[in-house]
């Protein structure tokens, strides 16, 4: 595919409705996180590239900043990336962030919920982290999917999806 062509086609997608992969993993201390462990809650999951490069350090920022009202109106904010603990560890101490940040090292589930895989990056084709973020209902249910999105402004249209704020 060159430049000119079209995008490349995202991953399978999941819908509003299905249920939301589980998933196991460590956060950045360390510690084991499953998707079990928020039952009866709703999730905020945001899927990011590279924890500390500049278009994720704005979106973390943004998600952490926002993290107590949402907390308030019930949900709680995880990012995950491809990035080891350690890493994750250091951005968020770096930059202070208020936030869950899980390890998904050979990106299972970033492939399952479809946030991995061909996508464009400075006019080429790679395989990479789709910048993606999902609602997961308090039934563990996917309730809104956003796909491909920018990180700037990306959590002021998340806060308006799921009616706090503003």
């Amino acid at each position: 595919m060159t430049a000119s062509s079209s995008p490349a086609p995202l991953p399978a997608a999941l819908s509003v409705g299905d249920p939301a992969p589980d998933f196991s993993l460590p956060d950045a201390n360390g510690r084991t996180v499953r998707l079990a462990d928020f039952a009866g809650r709703s999730v905020i999951l945001f899927c990011y590239p590279a924890a500390g490069t500049p278009g994720c350090t704005v979106e973390a920022n943004e998600f952490s900043a926002a993290s107590p009202e949402l907390d308030t109106a019930g949900y709680a904010v995880v990012g995950l990336s491809p990035d080891p603990p350690e890493k994750l560890a250091k951005f968020a101490r770096d930059e202070n962030l208020d936030l869950v940040l899980l390890s998904d090292s050979d990106r299972t589930v970033l492939t399952a919920y479809g946030a991995y895989g061909e996508k464009q990056n400075y006019g080429r084709t790679v395989q990479g982290v789709i910048r993606s973020t999902f609602i997961i209902g308090p039934d563990g249910r996917i309730a809104e999917t956003m796909r491909n999105v920018r990180a700037k402004g990306h959590v002021g249209r998340v806060l308006a999806a799921v009616g706090v704020g503003g």
